[in-house]
Order: structure tokens, then C-alpha cells, then sequence
């Protein structure tokens, strides 16, 4: 059935909306679409080598992401989907850049549509924990916490749902100065936690 408004036009987004995102692929024909390759992601995984070696060759797209213009504004919900795809740098699972936000007093909530994977969640004060994810699992990320998601699966995408308030703005500098202060990386065949080496105090 169709959807109806006073307005023509069909992306009037502050009349209300409907936007695809296909369940299978996480993929939209209205949001937008960006992308990160792993040489996007320097001094992010514990292996520098390896990372930049995988770069030079091929240079894979770590994970994309479909999000909607909508206004950066109090009251408004920002959301989309992300695909994070597999691989592994070394012996640590692919993940997004991760984020807190700027506005810390913002929760988000992210449903996993496929794939098998892991939310990393980190506070300042460096309380975290790993909550796994699968299809049909929600995952709450409390305000103040930085958040990132890491793909466990060899062959299949993680693909997820967000949504978060619109005016909460992203935070990527602190992750990409300090790293986190966990990793997940992949031991005798099991995702296992670990300290992270490179991570930086203060």
C-alpha cells in the first residue's frame, strides 16, 4: 500500500517517511551510503604490519554503513544499518572505528539483522563489556559508552540496525587516539578478550 501526504514530495522527511533497507544485505536505495577501507583505519588494530601489508594489497572495505539526512536536531531519531564484513587483521576480527558520542549522555540501540558478532562498550572510567549479537537480538549501549562492533564470523556479514538521537554527534578522535582498552581476537578458533597493548592512559 501506498503512503500518502500532503506534501509531493516524497522525501519530506519532517512529514514522516518510509525507507528500505533490505533485510538480507542491510542495503537501502534512499539512505545514504558511506564506506570504510581498511587503509582508512591506520594505528586502529594492534598489528600495524599486518594491517597496512592487506592495505597495499587490495585494500578491502572493512565495513559500510546507510544512514538518512535527516536534521541534526533535538527530538529527531537518526538510523540506518551497518555491514560490517569479515576478516581478520592478524589475529583480531574485523570491527567498526567505534565512537562515543559527542553529546555523552546519548544511549543508542543497535538489532542485529544477520551475521554473528559482538557490541564492544567502553565508559571513560574504563568499565566495559562485549554483548554478543546475533539475528533477532537487540543490543542497549548506555549513555557514556563508546561503542564499536567486531564481526567473529570467517564467511558472513554482520549487518545491524541504529538508532540513536539525531543531535548526539560522533565522537570517533578519542578512539582513534586512545584505542579501547579491550580487544577481541580470535584464539585456537574461540573470540576471546584481551588487554589491548597499544591502548594510552590519560
Amino acid at each position: 500500500m501506498a503512503s500518502f501526504n500532503a506534501s509531493s514530495n516524497a522525501l519530506d522527511f519532517l512529514r514522516g517517511c518510509v525507507v528500505d533497507f533490505d533485510p538480507e544485505t542491510g542495503l537501502s536505495k534512499t539512505a545514504q551510503t558511506g564506506k570504510r577501507r581498511l587503509s582508512q583505519m591506520k594505528g586502529m588494530f594492534q598489528d600495524e604490519a599486518a594491517r597496512e601489508e592487506l592495505s597495499r594489497h587490495g585494500d578491502p572495505v572493512v565495513y559500510e554503513f546507510h544512514s538518512l539526512p535527516l536534521p541534526e536536531t533535538p527530538g529527531d531519531l537518526a538510523f540506518g544499518c551497518s555491514i560490517l564484513n569479515p576478516g581478520k587483521v592478524g589475529d583480531e576480527y574485523f570491527f567498526t572505528k567505534g565512537h562515543f558520542h559527542t553529546i555523552l549522555d546519548t544511549g543508542e540501540v543497535y538489532y542485529c539483522l544477520k551475521g554473528h558478532g559482538y557490541m564492544l562498550l567502553e565508559d571513560p572510567q574504563g568499565d566495559w563489556s562485549a554483548q554478543e549479537l546475533s539475528p533477532g537480538k537487540a543490543v542497549y549501549v548506555p549513555k557514556r559508552y563508546a561503542h564499536r562492533s567486531i564481526n567473529v564470523s570467517a564467511t558472513e556479514q554482520l549487518i545491524t540496525f541504529f538508532v540513536f538521537r539525531a543531535d548526539a554527534g560522533h565522537d570517533y578522535g578519542t578512539i582513534e587516539t586512545k584505542g579501547y582498552r579491550k580487544l577481541l581476537v580470535e584464539k585456537n578458533g574461540i573470540p576471546t578478550i584481551v588487554d589491548n597493548p597499544n591502548w594510552k592512559r590519560g
